[in-house]
């Protein structure tokens, strides 16, 4: 395994190259000299093939590679869905990796950015699909459009995005199992955190990861940890905490705010999660 990111040590990043785009030629083969450097690698339109030492993955969009020096992947496309690709070239912090002759970038007095190691930089295999592709190409091209604006402060945000990146395609690699159910139970979570004050219920939460009350609440609880009714009831004692402490509503206002109709009752839950009554929580 490559230098790899992940738990406690701190690797430093600096950019070999402008964040780049490339819609593959019709014609276009990539057949890779042994790397010089690190080259992060994604596919955000288009079909093709990548292999890298006798194992290949099928490209489409979400596929991205965090290739090591020394690496000499070759790949193709479909000529009637052209590849389009992102990458950067970037070192770590305490290789031999310098900078590239064919960059044409100076980089003195470029700050490195830092990450933490999580296992390194690169995994085996050394792609993944990031299923996120929206946020996969805001990061792309907020990389590109930072770094083109050649002061210290743009070039600090493309690391920034770099960084960002190489821990998503960490993750795509190390939790691939993720299924769009698994996503949907996510976004019904995430809604909960965002209105805890609406009146929930199994069925309409159910219904909007197209899932039996039954199925939903077996792969929520086997996502989040706790039932969705558990979950509904922290997500508000969560946001009670946060009003009682940042605004001038009343206990009787919050828990209004909230969905409850009997005070005392959200007063209870709300000493059993935090520890105290909430009429101390005010400032």
């Amino acid at each position: 395994m490559g230098r790899g990111v992940g738990g406690g040590e701190v690797l430093r990043l600096r950019l070999l190259s402008g964040p780049t785009f490339w819609r593959c030629e019709p014609s276009w083969s990539w057949v890779s000299r042994p790397l010089p450097d690190y080259l992060l690698w994604c596919v955000l339109d288009g079909r093709g093939r990548l292999e890298l030492d006798g194992a290949e993955r099928e490209l489409h969009p979400g596929v991205c590679a965090v290739f090591a020096p020394g690496d000499a992947p070759t790949a193709g496309h479909d000529p009637k869905r052209r590849l389009l690709v992102f990458g950067m070239h970037f070192d770590v912090e305490g290789s031999d990796v310098k900078a590239s002759e064919s960059s044409g970038v100076e980089l003195s007095g470029v700050e490195g950015s830092d990450v933490e190691r999580a296992g390194g930089v690169v995994s085996e295999p050394r792609w993944g699909e990031v299923r996120d592709r929206e946020l996969l190409g805001v990061l792309a091209r907020t990389s590109d459009a930072a770094y083109r604006r050649r002061d210290p402060v743009g070039r600090r945000q493309a690391e920034l995005c770099l960084e960002q990146l190489l821990g998503m395609i960490w993750d795509a690699v190390h939790n691939p199992g993720r299924s769009a159910t698994d996503t949907a139970v996510d976004e019904v979570a995430r809604q909960l955190r965002q209105d805890p004050g609406h009146d929930w219920t199994v069925a309409e939460m159910a219904g909007r990861a197209a899932l039996s009350r039954a199925q939903f609440t077996r792969r929520f609880v086997a996502q989040l940890g706790m039932s969705p009714a558990q979950y509904l009831i922290q997500a508000r004692i969560d946001r009670a905490h946060q009003l009682l402490t940042e605004t001038g509503m009343t206990v009787t206002q919050v828990a209004a705010a909230l969905g409850y109709t009997d005070v005392p009752y959200f007063s209870r839950q709300y000493k059993q999660r935090t520890g105290k009554s909430p009429s101390t929580a005010r400032p």
